[in-house]
């Protein structure tokens, strides 16, 4: 008898598999486990160039546009190229005192290519941005710079004396580097100081962090508002008859057929202080007619009329896992002895888990990017993070840069939370139909 190991294995076996496997063969003669491994790989091969073209189209689309966002976020190439020299001769300044001839001279060059070129003003453009009235003291230098002479060190502090400026050369020094984390910085509050040093940005102009909080936690409450709204939506849905529940479905579907100005307009007839609900609350004799409650332009409107838009987002996801619970399930768990609410905690709402954070992925990714209806609805305390970039979008060289890396910022912000959802609940257990 062959041997056979403690665990059932056996090498003599092994080897008469291997040997029946050899043996198989297709009708050409080639042995079928090789057979097999090609019909495989040809399949592979097909269904991937089934999704090539989509996955090109995504690339495109998709991928690449991202990449460049990426990129240009970081890409800082003014000083280093309409300052070519200078940037070179810089290089070695220790940063204690106002640079030697050599650095004068180069600028005095770059200058005058500058001139010619008319590529001077980018550049002093750039350096304005970290030193306001920077740009006015390099183009007016700029073009009295061919009526200089050495030593250039001398001409340069005789036609201002804020050539003499260190915290100007420091700058100019430190955005010689092609690639900047300045741009981030500056979308998380922080900057550099005179000395090269990381420091947050004066109380008074930090913005953009309060904007991700705010962004963030009202797109929780969104969310958790869709919840309670429409879990209930969604269970009557599951639950009504057929004929009834396809009306209803038709009202939850409604707003899809409406536009989104339309539906976010209609929002601000009812909400401000004369709108239709203000007037309401003074009929009842709730409030005053001096005492109007303002619920437009501010947090509470952005939050009202977002949570009216996304919320069959969470109601479909939930309606399609409701549908397909067999209501035999709650019976038997009644019959057991499980009280209504017992039944309902531990046997439904479980069930509907995967439904449930389907909606809430699409909600909270819709809401956290969401731009229309924040800029309509939500006046100065109401806005997001997307507005600001997409201000920031329609302004100087400068500006666009800040908007790539407070868009990134916000992208790196979803991924986080996805990777989040998925550790936590599993996206291969989401239900969205």
């Amino acid at each position: 008898m062959a041997d056979i190991t403690a665990d059932g294995y056996s090498p003599a076996r092994d080897e008469e598999d291997e040997a029946q496997d050899k043996a198989l063969t297709t009708a050409d003669g080639t042995p079928l486990k090789i057979s097999l491994r090609r019909s495989q790989a040809r399949q592979r091969r097909r269904a991937f160039y089934l999704v090539a073209p989509l996955l090109a189209f995504l690339v495109v689309t998709f991928g690449w546009p991202i990449a460049q966002m990426t990129f240009r976020s970081i890409h800082n190439p003014e000083v280093a190229n309409y300052l070519p020299e200078t940037s070179a001769a810089i290089a070695d300044w220790s940063g204690d005192d106002v640079p030697d001839e050599e650095v004068f001279a180069a600028m005095a060059r770059d200058m005058k290519t500058g001139v010619e070129d008319r590529t001077i003003g980018r550049a002093a453009a750039r350096i304005n941005r970290e030193i306001p009235g920077a740009r006015s003291l390099v183009m007016s230098t700029a073009r009295d710079v061919e009526e200089m002479s050495p030593p250039y060190r001398d001409a340069f502090l005789a036609e201002d004396e804020d050539w003499a400026d260190l915290e100007f050369w420091r700058l100019i020094k430190r955005e010689t580097r092609i690639l900047t984390p300045a741009y981030y910085l500056l979308a998380l509050d922080f900057e550099y100081n005179t000395r090269g040093e990381i420091v947050e940005r004066p109380e008074v102009y930090q913005v953009y962090r309060l904007l991700f909080w705010r962004t963030a936690w009202m797109s929780m409450a969104i969310t958790g508002l869709c919840i309670l709204l429409g879990y209930p939506i969604a269970h009557l849905l599951a639950t009504l008859p057929l004929r009834k529940s396809n009306l209803l479905m038709i009202l939850v579907l409604l707003p899809f057929w409406t536009s989104l100005l339309v539906r976010t307009s209609a929002w601000i007839v009812l909400l401000q202080q004369q709108g239709v609900i203000n007037d309401l609350l003074v009929w009842a004799n709730i409030v005053g007619d001096d005492g109007r409650v303002r619920m437009i332009y501010n947090q509470i409107g952005t939050i009202i009329a977002m949570t009216h838009i996304l919320l069959p987002f969470m109601i479909l996801p939930l309606y399609s896992v409701m549908k397909t619970i067999p209501p035999s399930y709650m019976r038997a768990a009644r019959s057991l002895g499980a009280t209504q609410f017992t039944a309902f905690t531990k046997i439904y709402m479980p069930l509907t888990i995967p439904g449930l954070a389907a909606g809430v992925l699409l909600v909270f990714i819709l809401a956290i990017g969401y731009y229309i209806t924040p800029a309509l609805v939500g006046g100065e305390s109401g806005i997001f993070i997307s507005n600001l970039i997409a201000q920031n979008m329609q302004g100087s060289s400068a500006q666009l840069k800040l908007a790539s890396a407070l868009a990134t910022i916000l992208l790196v912000a979803v991924l986080v939370f996805y990777w989040l959802f998925n550790k936590l609940i599993g996206v291969d257990r989401l239900k969205f139909g």
